[in-house]
């Protein structure tokens, strides 16, 4: 419990009051006194600077003929080796490969429309051409699968031929020019 108060109040978390009740018992008590002083000593030893002197060093450095050594004969090939890395690196960032345009990913569309008798799709992808969902069974679900090059893509679902309908499961929409919702759909081969 002293070591507690005592360090109370070095780290000066004590207020007036405490403050001025560990002075009357350090006052009185002399083991306290005591301690207390210790631990204000060991609390200014740790404050303090700590300096540590460094012994001062001597290198001798042999005068005459010198033979190199295969390390030193290696360094120059060292640098001429980073430079080869450096350049090949540069050329493979720099140079892209040309990748097949015409390359495309099978993307499903799914709907859940189960009160519909007709879905149809309309994108970007296929001029905005209706292309009919078959209904799987009596589930309420609509698909179909329609192969999509890369690229950023607009489509909306068409219910009953006159209703269109954003994709629910696609976050990123935009405003049609004609007051509806297209979903954005992002495909990279």
């Amino acid at each position: 419990m002293n070591n507690i108060l005592i360090s109370m109040f070095i780290d000066n978390e004590l207020d007036l009051d405490d403050k001025a009740a560990f002075v009357v018992r350090a006052h009185g008590d002399a083991s306290f006194r005591e301690e207390a002083l210790a631990l204000l000593h060991q609390e200014k030893l740790l404050r303090s600077d700590v300096t540590v002197s460094v012994p001062e060093t001597t290198i001798r450095e042999k005068r005459g003929l010198r033979i190199p050594r295969w390390r030193d004969l290696m360094r120059p090939m060292g640098l001429v080796g980073s430079a080869v890395a450096a350049a090949l690196v540069a050329v493979f960032l720099f140079v892209s490969y040309p990748h097949d345009a015409g390359t495309t990913v099978s993307h499903r569309f799914i709907i859940y429309q189960p009160d519909v008798t007709r879905v149809e799709l309309a994108g970007s992808f296929n001029e905005w051409q209706p292309i009919a969902l078959d209904k799987i069974g009596g589930s309420g679900y609509w698909e179909v699968t329609v192969d999509l090059p890369r690229g950023e893509h607009r489509f909306s679902y068409i219910l009953e031929g006159d209703r269109k309908y954003a994709d629910p499961t696609v976050i990123t929409r935009e405003q049609d020019d004609f007051g509806g919702e297209n979903s954005v759909l992002m495909v990279d081969v």
